[in-house]
């Protein structure tokens, strides 16, 4: 089985999010990083983030669904409605979410479907 790999793209990028699923024992990186400057724009996330063996997680729906498309090999993406999800219910979701799936290259997943 190969574990899930995690990147928070620069609109889900929060400190406290990448503490928290670090500290359940998760890999999980963020835009910025020294492979990823806070100023790449969604296309180079993506494809950052697949080159890096990870899965992103964003709240940029609409053009990360049509990235999907253009890159069908990417690293799997996990989507969220930000208006909907507070940091403590994200966290939880996301632990879940690592502890009950493993690396899926290509597809999308909606983070409610491990909402608590």
């Amino acid at each position: 089985m190969s574990r899930l790999r995690l990147h928070l793209d620069a609109d889900t990028s929060r400190k406290q999010l990448q503490a928290a699923l670090i500290q359940r024992g998760h890999d999980v990186t963020r835009t910025p990083t020294p492979w990823m400057p806070l100023d790449a724009n969604d296309e180079t996330q993506l494809l950052g983030a697949t080159a890096q063996g990870r899965c992103i997680f964003t709240f940029n729906i609409a053009d990360f669904i049509h990235l999907a498309e253009r890159h069908p090999h990417h690293g799997g993406i996990i989507l969220a409605s930000q208006s909907q999800w507070g940091l403590s219910p994200m966290i939880a979701a996301l632990h879940r979410v690592f502890t009950e799936t493993e690396a899926w290259v290509g597809q999308i997943r909606w983070l409610n479907l491990w909402r608590g």
